[in-house]
């Protein structure tokens, strides 16, 4: 992990810097590690996995050699099973969970779910088939991780089903929003492909809204599926953030999975604001695109940092500094318009807010001013409340309101999952999470209009 020295970096190998950096499991060590595997009766780690994969089924089988029925065990229950094994806290959740952490060290459950599943990718495996036509359809709106997990589970049922994309390629945060040298964008390919083989329509390069509006889409599907995640990064709301240099965090990271990289960032001094897993990404991209000195400013402390604990030790490793207790308050620019300085506070955490989190409050006469070339806006994202309002649904702040049985929306022929619905007091934010919402979504979806499917004699 981490081992990027900027003072060796040219145009030349900056694209070597973006390669994924954990190599993966050699098939012997895939074989050694199944069989430290207890294969628990009532395993735990199937418990604390989102999407309830048979852990010990696909273990066995890889120590076994059915290394194609373990990859087939994975992605019936996480359709997105590829992406997960990469980019999953399971260090939180099945390894977590594993009973060896009591004697030993946990089974390394992620390593061989990547294996499983990246020997179905190496041998261009197709997994499933598609279920036989119902004579409904379903509209899903977004192509990302609840959208692509909501698709697959209604392709096998039988559904006639469009995914409306507004990108040029599906996948959503998997395929743009989360960094190559952390899941290259085959990887979300493949998981794309295993959709589209159950004879789902994927309609990229679609906005719904512009392209097509919301009304046309419900009068045309008997059911419409949201999941349409979350846009850019907001406004940090200071002086100076519309000068050249200062750059969302999410576009800066696609832009780095889907254009020739650049070497604008040599030798420079970056500073990123937030502390999540974007803001992470931001920082590491930072450091393998050239950059001299990067730093991540927080304004509140390590204890509330949103990034998984893994996120942060790779930054750590990466050279990443952390500003704890530090918010900016203006971003000073040349003549040119260009980046030069950022002046910041320093802050004290005050009394809790609604959330339950001590609020960040600015110490008096603390200001200090960074030399800066470039700041990187990771603060979370805004909603799609126009989107949202066009469907006619009832949402707090871009938040949509379900009934969390059922995922209906105050629209009972419109359902919604993912990130559309997550805000405080709403679980944890994980892309495997989005996926298992994809599925009970699904299922909502089939219960409500398999009443009214005509059932073959």
């Amino acid at each position: 992990m981490g081992n990027v020295n900027p003072s060796r970096i040219s145009i030349e190998n900056l694209n070597e810097n973006f390669q994924e950096v954990d190599p993966g499991l050699t098939r012997q060590e895939a074989v050694e590690e199944s069989n430290r595997c207890l294969y628990c009766y009532d395993a735990p780690c199937i418990t604390a996995c989102p999407t309830g994969i048979d852990i010990p089924s696909f273990i066995k089988k890889i120590a076994s050699g059915n290394v194609k029925g373990s990859a087939k065990t994975i992605m019936t229950a996480n359709p997105i099973g590829a992406s997960c094994a990469r980019v999953c806290p399971t260090e939180e959740l099945c390894e977590g969970a594993c009973v060896l952490n009591h004697s030993t060290k946990p089974i390394m459950i992620g390593n061989l779910q990547r294996y499983a599943t990246d020997w179905a990718i190496k041998n261009e495996q197709l997994l499933f088939e598609p279920g036989k036509r119902n004579g409904k359809s379903v509209a899903i709106i977004g192509g990302g991780p609840a959208g692509l997990s909501a698709a697959r589970e209604l392709g096998l049922l039988g559904y006639k089903v469009t995914i409306f994309e507004a990108e040029k390629k599906a996948g959503g945060l998997n395929t743009y929003g989360i960094v190559s040298f952390r899941l290259p964008q085959e990887i979300s390919y493949w998981e794309v492909k295993q959709v589209e083989s159950l004879d789902v329509e994927i309609r990229t390069n679609t906005r719904v809204g512009n392209d097509i509006s919301a009304d046309e889409i419900m009068n045309s599907y008997d059911s419409t599926l949201l999941a349409i995640g979350m846009s850019h990064v907001p406004e940090l709301g200071i002086r100076g953030e519309n000068l050249d240099g200062v750059f969302d965090a999410i576009e800066f990271v696609k832009e780095t999975k889907t254009k020739p990289l650049s070497n604008k960032f040599l030798g420079k001094r970056v500073v990123v604001i937030g502390a999540g897993n974007t803001a992470i990404d931001g920082a590491t991209c930072s450091v393998r695109l050239g950059a001299e000195n990067v730093k991540i400013l927080y304004r509140r402390t390590v204890e509330e940092m949103t990034a998984y604990e893994f996120e942060y030790e790779f930054a750590k490793q990466d050279g990443v500094e952390f500003r704890w207790l530090t918010a900016p308050k203006q971003i000073i620019g040349d003549d040119q318009g260009c980046v030069t300085a950022i002046v910041c506070i320093k802050m004290k955490l005050g009394e809790p807010g609604e959330d339950g989190r001590r609020r960040p409050v600015p110490i008096e006469g603390s200001e200090f001013t960074l030399k800066v070339d470039a700041v990187i806006k990771a603060i979370g994202q805004s909603r799609y409340i126009e989107l949202i309002e066009q469907f006619g649904l009832e949402h707090n702040g871009g938040v949509v309101k379900i009934d969390p049985k059922t995922y209906q929306t105050s629209n009972q022929q419109v359902f919604a999952c993912g990130d559309v619905i997550f805000g405080k007091g709403q679980g944890e934010a994980m892309v495997v999470s989005a996926a298992q919402q994809g599925k009970e979504s699904a299922h909502a979806i089939h219960q409500l209009l398999s009443n009214s499917i005509v059932k073959p004699a």
